[in-house]
């Protein structure tokens, strides 16, 4: 026994054998390294995309605080071929995401109750839809209700007298670039609200006879 150790040095020694063991320690290496690889890229992806839909949410409720067609002296009216407008550009910008077959945007019209609101109870007057992800409902109300505001506790928004704000809600379901359960989450909801910028006429969504009507 004694006499092989020098031998088991020298072959130790052997750029042979210090090649072999650099191989086997690399092929151990190898999956930890490629997961902590993949998680990154998976990571990054989500997050890029979380953005997106974010800046989405966004886009939708500056646009639809805007749109409207009037005079400066009169109150703008807004149209379902407006709203639809505006579902349709925001799936436009959502670009390679597939937004309405993979989520669902929810917009929702809130307004005071009364005028002046003593009370500072608000209702949903309308609300309209576009995507498949029909099962996904808004988590803050639906047409008709009755509340103190839209949004998570905390941070609600609400809606000046004689006015409106529009309330977005963008569900979509994380597609992954390797595997789902390398991200945190699948599903993604963001939120965005704007107050309406001009004197809109509140009283009814016009032109709608032939329209779509993007429904809930």
């Amino acid at each position: 026994m004694m006499k092989r150790l020098p031998f088991l040095r020298r072959l130790r020694s052997l750029p042979q054998a210090r090649e072999a063991l650099a191989l086997v320690e690399f092929a151990l290496s190898l999956p930890l390294a490629l997961l902590l690889i993949l998680t990154g890229l998976e990571m990054t992806n989500y997050v890029i995309v979380r953005m997106r839909v974010s800046q989405i949410a966004l886009y939708v409720a500056d646009n639809m605080a805007r749109i409207g067609e009037g005079s400066v002296l009169s109150a703008k009216q807004i149209s379902e071929s407006d709203i639809n407008d505006v579902l349709t550009g925001a799936g436009m910008q959502a670009g390679s995401l597939d937004l309405y077959k993979n989520g669902r945007i929810i917009i929702s019209d809130l307004e005071p109750v009364t005028s002046p609101n003593l009370l500072k109870k608000y209702v949903i007057k309308w609300q309209r839809c576009r995507g498949d992800m029909t099962t996904h409902k808004s988590s803050y109300g639906n047409v008709g209700d009755i509340n103190s505001g839209m949004g998570p506790a905390g941070r609600q928004v609400i809606a000046m007298d004689n006015n409106a704000t529009m309330f977005v809600e963008v569900y979509y379901k994380y597609q992954p670039l390797i595997k789902t359960s390398l991200s945190p989450t699948q599903d993604m909801v963001e939120i965005a609200s704007m107050a309406v910028r001009d004197n809109r006429d509140l009283t009814q969504i016009y032109n709608t006879s032939g329209a779509t009507v993007s429904s809930c």
